[in-house]
């Protein structure tokens, strides 16, 4: 992909991203509600009311309100959350790395999962092993993320508690962070102990995240795999005494590649959506579950600055996969 469709790309993100703040704003507008009434004491007076709708803007009409948030976006000012009255932008950079940890270790078991899966499946193809691959893949897919993450807090929290519940890492732990990264960063350092505990931790949110994920990979994956298996150059291979795992992982594996990426991309933005009802499940410290007690709270600036953050990210995500389909396409790099 040439500097000029990265450019273009970038440009239609950035109309896209504008799009995503009209309607969040409109939507929420619209909705009933007052966030000033649910955060303020019964007993306030109407010129606290007011006062307070001053301080957040809400006093003025639409059209000035958008004004406001947009000019304040383009300095960097989400502005400031109505029910933890702190600094937007402050709040979501504090939560968002602690779901992006979660969502890459999901996306990486998934990925691990799935390709063990697809590999097993090709091998086992035109036999009554195939069956059974595809009958557990399948189970893998009908069961959503948040059934399986009720039943791992049964089996694992509950009936036998080898798995902490809720949460990051310990709190008793002071590991002396500098970034928010804590899993990366404690790996880096050799905390291993840490890195442990926070493994440990996210377990059970990473496996619910990455089954269904890993289900469809393994599906897209597998027939890849199958139809690369059955070109003139992996017949070659055959006829020079390969095995069929090295057919596989040699030969068929780098052209089913691209197309299981592609999908792989898109499933992630919808893995990074799920993160919002896993974080509550757990009570694990993320962006997902702030945008939850945002909504009961009916924090309109948060709510603005965590969808306007997600929609960022599916954005750079896409960005990213599309560059690594070309990088892996030889007649995509060169066409």
């Amino acid at each position: 992909m040439s500097l000029g469709a990265i450019l273009k790309r970038l440009g239609t993100a950035a109309v896209t991203l504008f799009g995503v703040a009209v309607v969040v704003f409109v939507l929420l507008r619209a909705a009933p509600g007052d966030p000033i009434a649910m955060m303020i004491g019964p007993g306030a007076s109407e010129a606290d009311i007011a006062a307070l709708r001053a301080r957040y803007g809400l006093d003025l009409g639409l059209l000035a309100q958008f004004w406001i948030w947009l000019q304040g976006l383009v300095v960097g000012d989400f502005g400031t959350s109505i029910s933890l009255r702190s600094d937007v932008l402050g709040l979501v950079a504090q939560r968002l790395p602690a779901t992006l940890e979660l969502a890459g270790a999901a996306l990486v078991v998934a990925l691990v999962v799935g390709g063990a899966i697809a590999i097993l499946g090709t091998l086992a193809r035109r036999s009554a092993g195939e069956a059974a691959v595809d009958g557990a893949n399948g189970l893998l897919l009908a069961v959503p993320d948040f059934i399986w993450a009720l039943a791992f807090v049964l089996i694992f929290a509950v009936f036998i508690p080898v798995f902490p519940l809720t949460g990051r890492m310990d709190p008793t732990i002071d590991a002396g962070f500098v970034t928010r990264f804590f899993l990366l960063e404690s790996l880096l350092r050799g905390q291993f102990a840490v890195f442990g505990n926070i493994v440990s931790h996210m377990t059970m949110p990473v496996l619910a995240l990455a089954l269904p994920l890993a289900a469809i990979v393994a599906r897209v994956l597998k027939g890849a795999l199958i139809e690369a298996m059955e070109q003139d150059y992996v017949l070659l291979a055959r006829l020079k005494g390969k095995s069929e795992l090295r057919l596989v992982l040699q030969e068929s594996l780098r052209n089913a590649l691209p197309a299981t990426l592609a999908l792989t991309g898109v499933q992630f933005t919808f893995l990074i959506g799920g993160t919002v009802i896993i974080e509550r499940i757990f009570a694990y410290p993320g962006i997902g579950n702030m945008a939850i007690d945002a909504v009961i709270n009916r924090d309109l600036p948060l709510i603005q600055g965590i969808v306007l953050a997600f929609g960022a990210l599916f954005i750079l995500v896409n960005l990213a996969v599309d560059l690594a389909v070309v990088a892996l396409n030889p007649r995509l790099r060169h066409g």
